[in-house]
Formats: C-alpha cells, sequence, structure tokens
C-alpha cells in the first residue's frame, strides 16, 4: 500500500510539473527572464541567432528543462517575438551626426513658417522578389518569373504635416532627371509656408552643384541613414500593397501598374500624415 502511494505522490508531482499531458507546462517568472536574456543575446549561449528549434533544443540539452516545444513556442510569442526576416542595416552610421540632424528638424519642425518635405528615389521591378507566406508543409510555393528584367524608377516628395504627395515616373536617376522633377514640382506642388525645406539623401544628383532648386532649400540626410526618412514607409506601403506578386507582360503594363500606385498615395494624404509621422523620428 506504502508502494502505491509513492508512485501515486510521483505521479502526482509530474503532472503538477507539466511533464504529463493534461495540463500545460507553464514557465515560471523567473525562467522567463531567464530565455528572455538568451533571447535577446544568443552570443551569451554561442549562438549568433535563435529559431524556435534551436532555443527549445538549447532549453532541453544544455539547460536540461522539461518542457515542449509548443510551450517554447507559445511562450515566444506571448512575450511579443515574431519570427522575421533581420533587415539589413550599415555599420558606418555617424550616430553623433544623426542626433544633431535630429535636432535640427525638431527645430524646424517648430517653426510655423517651415514646411518639411522629405524626398526619394525608388525602382519598381516589373517581377519582383516574392513575399514570404505560409505554404503546407511538404509543398512547394511558387510565383511567376519572366525574367524580362522590366523596372521604373520613381522620384517622390512627401510632407508629413499634410500628407501631400507627389511623384514622376522615369526610367533611370541622374542630375539631369533630378532637376526635371524639381521643375515640375516647383511649379505643381502647393506651398503653404514661406520656408520649404526638401531633405534628401547624398545621391551625387542631390549634391550636384548645377541643380537649381528653386523655392526648395535643400537639407541632406546623415549618411547611411534611411531610417530617417518617412518616404520610406510609403515606399515599403507602396510594393506591398501593389507590386506583391505582381508580374508585368511588359513596359506599358508595368507603367499603368505604378501610375495606379502612386494615384493611390496621392488620394490617401490623411493616412500618409500617420505613415509618415514625424514623432517617429524623434
Amino acid at each position: 500500500m506504502l508502494h502505491i502511494f509513492k508512485i501515486e505522490l510521483r505521479i502526482l508531482k509530474k503532472y503538477n510539473q507539466g511533464l504529463l499531458s493534461g495540463r500545460r507546462r507553464k514557465i515560471s517568472p523567473q525562467q522567463s527572464e531567464q530565455y528572455i536574456g538568451l533571447i535577446e543575446k544568443p552570443a551569451a549561449a554561442g549562438q549568433t541567432h535563435w529559431t524556435g528549434r534551436k532555443f527549445h533544443g538549447y532549453l532541453r540539452e544544455q539547460l536540461h528543462q522539461e518542457i515542449g516545444y509548443s510551450t517554447v513556442v507559445r511562450w515566444l510569442q506571448q512575450q511579443g517575438y515574431r519570427l522575421k526576416v533581420p533587415q539589413p542595416w550599415p555599420d558606418r552610421q555617424d550616430e553623433q551626426r544623426r542626433q544633431q540632424f535630429r535636432d535640427q528638424l525638431k527645430q524646424l519642425f517648430a517653426d510655423d513658417q517651415v514646411e518639411l518635405w522629405f524626398l526619394d528615389e525608388t525602382g519598381v521591378e516589373g517581377d519582383p522578389r516574392p513575399r514570404r507566406r505560409w505554404i503546407k508543409k511538404g509543398e512547394k510555393g511558387r510565383v511567376t518569373r519572366n525574367g524580362d528584367h522590366l523596372r521604373m524608377n520613381v522620384t517622390g516628395m512627401v510632407c508629413p504635416r499634410t500628407g501631400q504627395f507627389y511623384a514622376l515616373e522615369f526610367t533611370h536617376s541622374d542630375s539631369v532627371v533630378f532637376q526635371t522633377f524639381l521643375d515640375h514640382a516647383n511649379t505643381d506642388v502647393q506651398r503653404q509656408q514661406p520656408r520649404n525645406v526638401l531633405i534628401c539623401d547624398n545621391a551625387s544628383w542631390h549634391r550636384s552643384k548645377s541643380i537649381r532648386w528653386g523655392n526648395f532649400e535643400p537639407l541632406f540626410l546623415p549618411p547611411y541613414s534611411p531610417d530617417l526618412n518617412p518616404i520610406e514607409r510609403l515606399w515599403l506601403l507602396m510594393k506591398a500593397n501593389w507590386f506583391t506578386d505582381y508580374i508585368a507582360k511588359n513596359r506599358e503594363a508595368l507603367i499603368e501598374r505604378l501610375d495606379k500606385a502612386l494615384q493611390w498615395l496621392i488620394e490617401r494624404s490623411y493616412e500618409n500624415k500617420t505613415t509618415c509621422s514625424m514623432r517617429k523620428l524623434f
């Protein structure tokens, strides 16, 4: 009888620890703190990065944690982690210059006589790179690719305060193209403030001494700082909504699609104010 009682105690202990089916194994606050430290600093465990499988295996093999894979994945999701492809990031940024630029933006943004505009170029391909999607295990996901290398360039500018967007399409980018854009922008864009500061990156055609800026005052971003240009968010949004898995049969089809995408950006001026909010820079 005593022997059976001891067995029942062991079973009960394992059940309470979540090692038997029927109850989810919980991760204690102490374990959670330890796991977050490992996730944030994989080098401490001799790793360069984690996947769910790798992290689960490390917990079981190295830390001897009796824990299921689904529990680990559930915990990761509860902590706000998602499996994403990291964005390549330049390692040549000068943080002092970046902070000085932010401070300058704050002063300009607070000036009622100044309107800030952000300019950038982007390329749009006729058969863009496929985006990630869910595919059933054992099946191969495929999207059409024609290999014709169709491409159009867009030069655009946005005003974060009003959401006003303006863009022109070109086949390429250089100083002549950029001057053409500025000439049209000076005529077409409605300006509501005496001073209009046009912020752009350090592309050679932006820096050309022959450029005539007209009613715009140039202000250049710190090197390697695309994250300080809000129009980058519009380009990502446009490509996600209009060019995911879109295959252009010819250049005319690509231009027609691009016309619709740019018109969509023009018409969503109210939403552009949120997408390009300056608050995200400070």
